[in-house]
């Protein structure tokens, strides 16, 4: 049976005639969070590294909705392309009001097999990528800019081991966050970040091998949806007093 949640709503009507780039958007949470800010009256562009045929249809279903959409090939671990994923934007949509920093990878396993490879890489998409577009959106955005990050339900509870890597990067933008939100506030800009719990997605299927015990590991005890997550980043993209704050979807994961 199929339980429904009712979607958190702005604090400030809806977004109309607003811009944002959200990465990593081909699928799960990136492809939930780009249709709720389509809904909500965005434009949007989406980036994508292998998934070309899963963004464009992210892209039509945003065309679907009456909003302009463009799918953006850009890998958050190359640090030109990640930074350029928001001048593509500013030129395809001619501007840019919402960054939703979604893009990540995940390496786990016990801390003596991580290789250098490993951390580079996790790092470069999960820490440097979002630190770069971050840095290339505030130079656009002028008040009433949005940086809102997806962190992990595991920089606040790693229930067990095999996650330092992960936990380490996700880690790293609560600090990226607070700084963004002292920086940018003076020029009307926010900055948050949402830690989601075990969410349903085809990375991580709620009917998966180990779906069980994460569900277990919650108060609620079941795994949220990525629409859930993506009501998180609606209610942040219209909120004008809240910056520099963690929001958890996580179903009680860290309680």
């Amino acid at each position: 049976m199929t339980t429904t949640h009712a979607p958190l709503t702005t604090t400030s009507g809806t977004l109309h005639g607003k811009v944002a780039l959200v990465t990593g958007a081909g699928r799960g949470i990136g492809a939930a969070t780009a249709l709720r800010l389509a809904r909500d009256g965005a434009d949007v562009a989406v980036t994508y590294v292998n998934g070309k045929e899963a963004a464009e249809e992210v892209v039509r279903a945003v065309e679907a909705l009456g909003r302009r959409a463009v799918a953006l090939r850009a890998d958050s671990a190359d640090a030109a392309e990640a930074a350029g994923a928001v001048e593509r934007t500013v030129e395809e949509l001619s501007g840019l009001d919402v960054l939703v920093n979604n893009a990540g990878v995940g390496v786990l396993g016990p801390l003596e097999g991580l290789s250098l490879a490993d951390v580079d890489r996790v790092l470069a998409v999960n820490v440097r990528g979002v630190f770069l577009t971050s840095q290339a959106a505030a130079a656009r955005m002028s008040a009433g800019g949005r940086i809102i990050t997806i962190g992990s339900c595991m920089v606040q509870r790693v229930p067990g081991p095999g996650g330092t890597l992960y936990a380490t990067s996700k880690s790293a933008l609560i600090g990226l966050t607070k700084a963004l939100a002292r920086e940018l506030g003076p020029r009307g800009i926010t900055a948050n970040v949402i830690h989601p719990g075990p969410i349903d997605t085809d990375m991580n299927p709620a009917d998966g091998p180990y779906a069980s015990d994460q569900a277990a590991l919650t108060a609620l005890g079941r795994f949220g949806t990525a629409d859930e997550v993506a009501s998180m980043v609606a209610y942040l993209a219209g909120a004008d007093y809240v910056t520099g704050t963690e929001f958890a979807v996580d179903g009680g994961h860290a309680a």
